[in-house]
């Protein structure tokens, strides 16, 4: 789905999506956008900051509050990395600013298709990985802490399952940034540190001092269990 209200645009990024085999669905506003989201259900959305009746970012809030897991890709003409934080820390997939490359464009769409298709139990299930009382389920792409369901961004989700295949790993924020395929090449590695804050505020008792996602000053961040940090410290 592609939710432009420029028509020459949505036009041109229709052309190069249906030259790759792909049903688009065109809308022109972000009420319009919200509505057939629902009701369409498409594989990923192209959406426009910019746009009458709800801009993208409010269509963005909505889709995320309803929990609905669709990979975003967001397209704007403003270019400012608060705008560009703004987008991530809602639950964009990726970003793009006007003016942008169609060829760049359909590359980044068909890589956030190729991470939803491996992540939706395409093949053997992937293993559960449990930190404690925090497990992350890859092939459900589910998150629960203490039994109790934590609603994540597929950008959020990303960097914790990594983070969780290796616990007690240090992970730089260039390293986490890697699994946010193609922010880092637009803003800087503060895009990792609001997916951490954000983390914190859904998996930690108290966000403020953390007891699983913890900071390595001057390095980056790591997962832990709690439980296992007390006993090696009371020990």
């Amino acid at each position: 789905m592609v939710a432009e209200d420029d028509e020459k645009q949505a036009e041109l990024v229709r052309r190069y999506l249906e030259r790759e085999g792909h049903a688009v669905t065109l809308v022109p506003d972000g009420r319009a956008a919200i509505e057939s989201v629902r009701h369409k259900a498409p594989d990923l959305l192209v959406l426009d900051v910019m746009m009458p009746r709800a801009d993208g970012l409010d269509v963005l809030r909505v889709l995320r509050a309803e929990a609905r897991e669709l990979p975003v890709l967001m397209l704007t003409a403003r270019s400012t990395e608060d705008d560009l934080l703004l987008g991530l820390d809602l639950g964009a997939d990726d970003y793009m600013t006007k003016p942008y490359s169609p060829r760049e464009l359909m590359a980044r769409i068909r890589t956030l298709l190729r991470r939803t298709r491996l992540s939706g139990g395409v093949g053997p299930a992937a293993a559960a990985l449990s930190v404690g009382t925090l497990v992350v389920d890859p092939d459900r792409h589910e998150v629960t802490v203490d039994g109790g369901h934590i609603d994540c961004t597929p950008g959020e989700f990303r960097i914790l399952a990594a983070m969780a295949a290796e616990p007690d790993r240090v992970f730089t924020r260039q390293r986490l940034l890697e699994e946010l395929h193609g922010f880092d090449r637009y803003i800087s590695n503060r895009t990792v540190d609001v997916h951490i804050m954000n983390l914190r505020k859904k998996i930690e008792q108290a966000p403020r001092s953390p007891a699983r996602l913890l900071t390595v000053f001057g390095v980056g961040y790591k997962l832990t269990d709690p439980a296992r940090s007390t006993t090696r410290a009371s020990s």
